[in-house]
C-alpha cells in the first residue's frame, strides 16, 4: 500500500506526535508498505529511506519558537506525484487544511487523526473568546475524512460530544527496548542534579509552553529539601520558566533524544505531569518503561494510563497546594520505589506494533482492502 502522511509537525521536531508517527511509520516500512511524508521545510528531507516532502515554513507572531507551514499548493502537487492509496492528515490545521482539501479534490481516502486541544489552550494566551471558531474549524476539516482517530477514549467523547464524526481510538504505544531502567548512568544523574546527586530528582520532559504549568513544581522545591528538578525540552515559555525557577535546584538541559533521553529518563526518581490539557501524553508511558512512577493531574487521558496509588499518584488540579502535598508523598523512600515497579511492569509488553498494525487496518478499511471488521468496543464510534 502507498500511504501519503501530511503532518503539521514532524523531525527534527520532537514531541509525542513526531514519536508516535515514526514509530508506526517504521512499522509499516517493516511491512513493507510505501510511504511519503509531507511536512514544514525544517530540512529534514529523508527518514528511514523514505522521502520527506518539504513545504516552506515561518514562524507566526502568536508563536515565535517553532516554524509552521501554511497552506500550500505544493502539497497537492507532491500527493498526485506520489500517487498514494490514502492520504492520512496528521492534526489538521495548516498545512493539514491542504492535504484534507487535495485528498477530496484527487478523491482519495482520507484519514485524520487528532493529536492537540488548540481549543482548551486559548485559555492560556488571552485568546478564549476564539474557542468556539477553533472548534469549528477543526469540525469542518475532520468531518471531511472518512475515519477519525484520537488518542484515548477522554478526547473521543469529546470530539464525538463536539459533533465529530466516525471517532475511534488509536492505540497508545512506547519504545519498551529504548526506555527501560536499565538505561541508568551516574554520569547523566549528577548532570541532572547539577552534582547534589543525593536528592530525589524530578523529572519533568516536554515542550515547555504556559499550558504544561510547569510553575507549580517550584514549590515543591521551596518547601522541601529533599528534591531537586530537571526540565527536559524547549519551547515558547522557556525564558519565562528559567526567571519563575532561578535560585532553585533546577536545571534545564534543552531538547534530548534518543540514548540521551533514555538516560535522563532512568536517572530520575519520579515523573512531574502537572498539565490537564494533553489528549494523551506519551512521556508518561516512556516514564513508566523506564522505571518511574508520576505525579499527574487527574485527567481522563492520565487516569487510562496512570492507576492511582499503583504506579504514581494523581493530584486535584482544582485543590490548592495538592501538586506540592502529593509530590512531597514521595520523601518515602518505599513509596517511591514500589510504585516504580509497578509502573514498569504495567508497561513492560506494550511496544508500538499493536498501535501501528490498528493504524494500517483502518488503511486498508478505506480503501476496500479488507471488509469492514467489528471493532472492540473502545475504538467504535460513540453514538
Amino acid at each position: 500500500m502507498k500511504i501519503a502522511i501530511v503532518t503539521e509537525t514532524f523531525l527534527p521536531s520532537t514531541d509525542g506526535i513526531v514519536t508516535r508517527l515514526t514509530a508506526c511509520i517504521d512499522w509499516l516500512l517493516d511491512e513493507g508498505h510505501e510511504v511519503r511524508v509531507i511536512a514544514p521545510d525544517l530540512g529534514v528531507y529523508e527518514y528511514n529511506g523514505i522521502e520527506v516532502k518539504g513545504v516552506p515554513a515561518r514562524t507566526l507572531p502568536f508563536y515565535r519558537s517553532k516554524k509552521f507551514a501554511l497552506p500550500n499548493r505544493r502539497v497537492i502537487k507532491y500527493i498526485r506525484e506520489f500517487h498514494p492509496d490514502v492520504v492520512h492528515v496528521v492534526n489538521p490545521a495548516l498545512i493539514g487544511f491542504s492535504g484534507v482539501q487535495a485528498a477530496k479534490k484527487l478523491e482519495l481516502p482520507l484519514i485524520a487523526s487528532y493529536h492537540t486541544n488548540v481549543a482548551q489552550y486559548m485559555d492560556y494566551y488571552r485568546l478564549s473568546p476564539f474557542k468556539g471558531l477553533i472548534w469549528w474549524y477543526f469540525r469542518k476539516l475532520h468531518n471531511q475524512a472518512d475515519i477519525n482517530v484520537c488518542t484515548s477514549k477522554t478526547v473521543q467523547n469529546e470530539l464525538v460530544e463536539k459533533r465529530f464524526k466516525n471517532v475511534h481510538v488509536w492505540k497508545r504505544g512506547v519504545d519498551t527496548e529504548m526506555f527501560r531502567p536499565g538505561n541508568y548512568n551516574p554520569h547523566m544523574r549528577e548532570r541532572l542534579t547539577a552534582g547534589k546527586t543525593d536528592r530525589k530528582l524530578l523529572l519533568f520532559v516536554g515542550r515547555l509552553a504556559a499550558e504544561k504549568e510547569i510553575e507549580k513544581v517550584r514549590d515543591v522545591l521551596e518547601s522541601s529539601d529533599e528534591f531537586s528538578l530537571a526540565i527536559v525540552g524547549d519551547g515558547p515559555h522557556r525564558r519565562t520558566l528559567e526567571r519563575h525557577f532561578d535560585g532553585t535546584d533546577t536545571v534545564f538541559t534543552g531538547f534530548m533524544h534518543g540514548k540521551e533521553l533514555a538516560e535522563a529518563y532512568a536517572a530520575a526518581d519520579v515523573f512531574v505531569f502537572p498539565s490537564t490539557t494533553e489528549t494523551l501524553g506519551l512521556v508518561i508511558g516512556e516514564a513508566m518503561a523506564s522505571g518511574l512512577p508520576l505525579v499527574a493531574a487527574k485527567s481522563g487521558p492520565t487516569c487510562e494510563q496512570i492507576e492511582d496509588g499503583r504506579t504514581g499518584l494523581l493530584y486535584d488540579s482544582e485543590k490548592e497546594g495538592d501538586f506540592t502535598a502529593t509530590v512531597k508523598k514521595f520523601e518515602d523512600d518505599t513509596l517511591r520505589k514500589r510504585l516504580s515497579v509497578n509502573a514498569r511492569e504495567d508497561i513492560a509488553s506494550l511496544g508500538w506494533s499493536e498501535a501501528a498494525s490498528q493504524l494500517l487496518g483502518w488503511y486498508e478499511q478505506v480503501t476496500g482492502a479488507i471488509e469492514e471488521k467489528e471493532e472492540p468496543e473502545e475504538q467504535q464510534k460513540l453514538t
